[in-house]
């Protein structure tokens, strides 16, 4: 019998989510990396218990300290200490990341099932409006929108979410297309169940690894475009940090090039942790999709 064989014999009788679980452990770099973000998520829920200071304490005196015994990554222009304010910074990017992501899988599911399910005039029309949205450049257009809606943490949230659904509709959409047509739904539609039940009863249960997965990679874009904004100032405001608007003092060259503490952190930070979403991605993609069984 081959190792493929032997595998499918030993997976058989297992439930999905027992499956899924025996084959993201085999990816090591994956769990590492789901390591990591729970350690961050932990750092950001703890943040007022484990920080050397409070999240806006001002020292006139200290202003750009060097890192130290006493500022372990130093202080900023106005003596706050920078390492409090990374990790109370992870509560706003992990948050922007978290809270996008859902809006965006709200609208994109919600409008990619029905274009795919109903097709025709509806689907038409969806995909027109997927297809206008696609037409701009996303920065851009969430410039104006932060512009507009003035500044926050609230703006980011909505704009990224809002802004980023487009994708998913149609990745919905073309899930959904080939599941209507399989004997199951079918069968459903014999028994009289509504349009809105097949959905979300029998089609959306499908759908639920490609929302995972997109769900990973969703978050990682929303931490990127906080940074992107609050580096703008268009983004969180202060005095409540982030890790994007940690990154604005390297608009100024004297910043950027003597105090490199203010900006080497929270761009680590970022690195860090888009890299391991991305990485956990990957492997819940692996262990999700039967397609890609090795």
């Amino acid at each position: 019998m081959s190792r493929t064989a032997n595998k499918a014999a030993n997976e058989s009788g297992l439930s999905p989510l027992r499956v899924a679980w025996i084959r993201f452990k085999k990816h090591k770099l994956s769990l590492f990396a789901a390591g990591v973000i729970l350690f961050l998520i932990l750092l950001a829920l703890t943040a007022p218990l484990i920080t050397p200071y409070e999240r806006d304490a001002v020292d006139p005196s200290q202003r750009f300290s060097k890192p130290s015994a006493k500022h372990w990554l130093g202080t900023d222009d106005m003596g706050r200490d920078v390492l409090t304010r990374l990790i109370y910074g992870a509560q706003a990017s992990l948050a922007v990341g978290l809270v996008s992501t859902g809006i965006s899988i709200l609208i994109g599911v919600t409008l990619g099932a029905i274009s795919g399910y109903f097709g025709g005039v509806v689907d038409n029309l969806i995909m027109r409006l997927v297809d206008i949205f696609m037409c701009f450049p996303f920065f851009l257009m969430a410039i104006v929108m932060a512009a507009v809606l003035g500044p926050g943490i609230r703006t980011v949230m909505l704009v990224s979410g809002v802004l980023s659904w487009p994708g998913l509709a149609r990745i919905v959409r073309a899930e959904v297309l080939a599941i209507k047509q399989r004997e199951f739904i079918e069968a459903a539609r014999a028994l009289g169940l509504s349009a809105p039940s097949i959905i979300w009863r029998h089609i959306l249960p499908n759908v639920f690894a490609v929302l995972v997965v997109y769900a990973t990679l969703g978050i990682a874009g929303g931490i990127l475009g906080e940074a992107g904004l609050s580096y703008l100032g268009l983004g969180v405001k202060a005095p409540q940090p982030s890790w994007g608007n940690m990154l604005h003092m390297a608009q100024n060259f004297t910043a950027l090039t003597s105090y490199p503490w203010l900006w080497v952190p929270p761009g680590l930070m970022i690195l860090l942790t888009v890299l391991s979403i991305n990485v956990l991605g990957d492997g819940l993609r692996d262990a999700l999709d039967p397609k890609l069984r090795q």
